[in-house]
């Protein structure tokens, strides 16, 4: 995003201090035109997930700073997700989420369940208007679906601008409700994975045995999220914003198709059981970011910690350049670097013999990590006035083992597989 004149910059940092809460503010436009920006998007990880996304982005000045923005978003998700289980020197068997069939993993090999697939649908909406000669209030919804996933968020905000609009202070809320209703229903916390491996006497007895650790019916999450800000112009080529947000969500936090191994002395799998979390999660963020405008271009750097009652710090490092190549193209290389512990309750898997805990995850997205992306983004404005860009990028997230140790077979397993991916994007604005 490139640094405008000064009297608009306010409008421009406000957007990225509601981004958080899902809000949308619109920068000063005196054209009260319909604005669309469509973009093809693909993620595509190693041997794993492959995701295809379309977006829809409208924007409409409807004069004296009324703005009103809407998003469509459809993705498709297809391949294979991590289960959470341990790689063994022999071939395994899982049952799949529905219960209705099993897959095996060869020995040595990262369990995979190689039938993850959903689409999403989210629509989401935004109104932003001024009160009074220095005050603006944003509002919007936003409802989001997937298979057995529903999601609606609602928010608010209020921005204030003093010292010659070179100051703007920003406040705002959200409200997410979700309802989960997971494939097979959800799993019991910690509870043994049923596998029909010709034990059981009948289709009916396995049937009893696999229901037996589920529960039916949907499950809700709320959460409540808080943001205050302050962006403040340094002079005509600096812009800087600091940023504290407060999440606060209660209910429904497990992921219903991730188990954990229970090995013995040897490294040997003797069970496999689901996951479990704790039902609230408390998370504090702070953010700064500085844009400084060059005479060919703009870099633009942010650095985010954040920590959460979970015991997980992370730290994130962003960085991008806007090159102006000509009055009409440019590039844009990018570099992210991401860092986090390990959450107080994961475990990459559990020691037989020992009491089961109360919280236990084998997620690798809650254990120790690190990501780098690096990308190039390249836009060029069309001889009618539109503009077409290509993005692409190389994701590669690299867990660590937090200390535990391996025994019998497993040290000679790779229990924190690094995880690449290529994202490739297509926009077009009109």
């Amino acid at each position: 995003m490139q640094l405008k004149q000064t009297k608009n910059v306010s409008a421009i940092l406000a957007a990225a201090s509601c981004a958080l809460l899902g809000t949308s503010v619109q920068a000063e436009d005196n054209s009260e035109e319909w604005k669309f920006d469509t973009a093809i998007l693909y993620y595509g990880e190693t041997d794993r997930v492959q995701l295809v996304e379309g977006v829809f982005n409208a924007n409409k000045d409807f004069g004296d700073e009324h703005y009103f923005n809407g998003k469509l978003v459809i993705d498709t998700l297809t391949g294979a997700s991590a289960s959470g289980a341990v790689a063994q020197s022999g071939v395994q068997t899982f049952t799949r989420p529905s219960g209705n069939e099993t897959y095996t993993v060869e020995a040595g090999e990262t369990p995979l369940d190689d039938t993850f697939h959903d689409t999403r649908v989210q629509a989401s909406g935004q109104w932003t208007q001024p009160i009074g000669e220095n005050y603006r209030i944003s509002g919007g919804l936003q409802a989001s679906k997937e298979y057995d996933y529903l999601s609606i968020v609602g928010n608010g905000s209020l921005d204030m601008d003093f010292n010659q609009r070179n100051t703007t202070l920003s406040a705002g809320v959200s409200y997410a409700f979700d309802s989960i209703d997971p494939v097979g229903g959800r799993p019991v916390d910690l509870s043994s994975m049923v596998v029909d491996n010709g034990q059981f006497d009948s289709s009916e007895a396995y049937q009893q045995a696999f229901d037996a650790t589920r529960l039916q019916g949907s499950e809700q999450k709320d959460t409540v999220d808080l943001l205050l800000g302050v962006t403040q112009v340094i002079n005509r080529r600096m812009l800087m914003q600091f940023n504290y947000s407060l999440s606060m969500s209660d209910g429904y936090h497990n992921d219903p198709y991730k188990v954990l191994s229970i090995v013995d002395q040897q490294g040997l799998t003797q069970d496999v059981v689901y996951e479990s979390r704790p039902t609230e999660r408390t998370k504090h963020s702070m953010y700064w970011q500085t844009k400084y405008a060059l005479d060919q271009g703009v870099v633009d750097f942010s650095y985010r910690f954040a920590t959460d009652d979970w015991d997980i710090d992370s730290h994130t490092i962003d960085s991008r350049f806007r090159y102006n190549l000509s009055e009409t193209s440019y590039i844009q290389p990018h570099i992210r670097y991401y860092q986090q512990n390990e959450a107080e309750f994961y475990n990459p898997f559990l020691s037989q013999g020992t009491p089961l805990p109360e919280h236990a995850s084998a997620d690798y997205r809650l254990g120790k990590m690190t990501a780098i992306t690096l990308g190039l983004k390249y836009g060029m404005q069309l001889e009618n006035g539109n503009e077409l860009a290509f993005r692409l990028e190389y994701y590669q997230q690299t867990p660590d083992n937090a200390g535990f140790e391996q025994p019998g077979t497993l040290a000679d397993e790779d229990l924190y597989p690094s995880l690449k991916a290529v994202i490739a994007q297509v926009s077009y604005s009109f």
